[in-house]
């Protein structure tokens, strides 16, 4: 191997002149964009003026050598976003599968190996920088605490799981009523973290007294509560389940945290709960509305986090286009002009575990997103990514919109105030709030239509969440 690593960036210029070369080309230059600085600064930056001014119409070409630049100069930081956009922006119009390889800097001193080489995910598209949040210098309040995950086995449940147990939890206590994604994650934080105090629980939110036992038993510190039903067009069928499920489920968790003096509990929201045209939309309001009630009877420091789509979770479209695009499509979206706010797994739960630190009692924390995301524009790029072409390789099918489905989201209703709080990304609403007394009686009227089954339950939580609106139909009369 030569000393210098020139070699390095001769055989990404070689590949610079043959443009057929293009997929290798992105191989070994991603691979060449990894490497630390060797002095070599000069050189490349005679390099990529050579090369800007020896075939300026060459885009794919540019975007290589600005890549490689940025990393060069910056050292070990990271190419700023933009570029790295603007750069997977050219290469998915090449018709080749990409693929992300760690730096050779990486590689050669063993801290990954080639077998960490990853398809491009659509989350490297999502057109912002990343939310971040400085989870060491915050996260000392889960440190020798006994802290409770709701829903520990999903999507968020799981990953606010992981990253608890770097913190030295005294106890972490895993609460799900899916078994199998329950002893996943309890397998996975056994070999993680074999020090770790853990304990699975199978049990529903709704089982009240079992609930209470726990408390009682564990005496957690704190809560974070992410059991929920999530599926729009599935809790359109079941809306008695969704507020049995969703809301009393709630009721139950936060009830208990309150009366066994937990410190804090940490709802999971979404912004379906923002002018809800669905069931579960609406429950999900109901659930801010229960915290900021518990809130105003109990010691405990009852907070609610707000987020929109999360990339990758159970019923995402990514899992399902990746299944369509693998048997040959069609590809289906619902409508040609819905948008969503989204956002990945660690992001959400970074807000989930922040707003833990941040709480005071009775806010709900909201994610700045950035703009939306098309979901036709998604399926586009996925199918790109995957070296199809949308429209020729891969049909794209419109469905129509699903029951209660609406064309965008919306993270803060009008009439609600916001303040920014230390991470710019996130800011607190401030919902309005209803009568203690007159949301107990309402809240009493829904539990009897829950549970009697009522088949005009939607016009009790219309008058929970005066916002919400729905179609009436047959079925909901009889």
């Amino acid at each position: 191997m030569r000393a210098d690593r020139s070699y390095l960036y001769d055989k990404t210029y070689n590949f610079m002149n043959t443009t057929h070369h293009t997929h290798s080309c992105v191989h070994d230059t991603v691979s060449s964009v990894g490497a630390n600085n060797f002095g070599m600064n000069d050189r490349i930056k005679r390099l990529r003026r050579q090369t800007f001014e020896a075939q300026p119409s060459l885009s794919i070409e540019r975007a290589l050598i600005e890549t490689r630049f940025y990393r060069e100069n910056y050292g070990k930081y990271p190419i700023p976003i933009l570029r790295a956009l603007n750069f997977l922006e050219i290469c998915k119009q090449t018709g080749c599968r990409l693929s992300i390889l760690p730096g050779l800097y990486q590689l050669i001193n063993s801290e990954v190996t080639v077998s960490a080489l990853r398809e491009v995910e659509i989350e490297d598209l999502l057109g912002r920088e990343p939310v971040k949040a400085n989870l060491p210098s915050i996260m000392s309040y889960v440190k020798d605490r006994v802290v409770f995950v709701t829903g520990g086995g999903g999507s968020i449940g799981s990953e606010i799981c992981r990253q608890i147990a770097r913190y030295q939890p005294k106890k972490l206590v895993i609460i799900d009523n899916y078994e199998n994604n329950a002893y996943e994650i309890q397998m996975e934080l056994k070999r993680t973290h074999p020090e770790l105090d853990l304990k699975v629980l199978i049990v529903s939110v709704q089982n009240h007294l079992r609930i209470h036992n726990i408390f009682e038993d564990y005496k957690p510190d704190i809560v974070f509560h992410a059991a929920a039903h999530k599926h729009v067009p599935l809790m359109e069928d079941s809306p008695h389940d969704a507020i049995k499920n969703n809301v009393f489920g709630t009721f139950n968790i936060a009830k208990e945290a309150g009366m066994s003096g937990v410190k804090r509990m940490v709802l999971i929201s979404t912004d379906k709960a923002v002018r809800p045209t669905n069931i579960m939309g609406a429950s999900k309001r109901i659930c801010e509305m229960v915290i900021q009630y518990m809130n105003s009877l109990y010691d405990t420091e009852y907070v609610a986090v707000r987020f929109g789509n999360v990339l990758g979770s159970n019923g995402s479209v990514v899992p399902l286009f990746k299944k369509q695009i693998a048997n040959g499509g069609p590809v289906t979206v619902t409508h040609p002009e819905i948008i969503r706010y989204f956002m990945t797994i660690p992001e959400a739960v970074s807000l989930v575990l922040e707003a833990g630190a941040y709480a005071e009692g009775g806010e709900i924390f909201i994610l700045d997103m950035g703009e939306p995301v098309k979901i036709l524009d998604l399926a586009k790029n996925m199918i790109r990514l995957s070296g199809l072409t949308p429209g020729e390789d891969i049909e794209i099918q419109f469905t129509g919109l699903r029951p209660g489905e609406k064309l965008y989201e919306e993270l803060l209703i009008d009439e609600e105030n916001k303040k920014e709080t230390k991470n710019k990304r996130i800011f607190i609403g401030s919902p309005r709030m209803m009568e203690t007394e007159q949301f107990s009686e309402l809240i009493a009227e829904l539990d009897h239509a829950a549970f009697s089954e009522d088949p005009n339950i939607r016009e009790v939580v219309k008058r929970l969440v005066p916002e919400y609106t729905y179609k009436q139909t047959n079925q909901q009369t009889k």
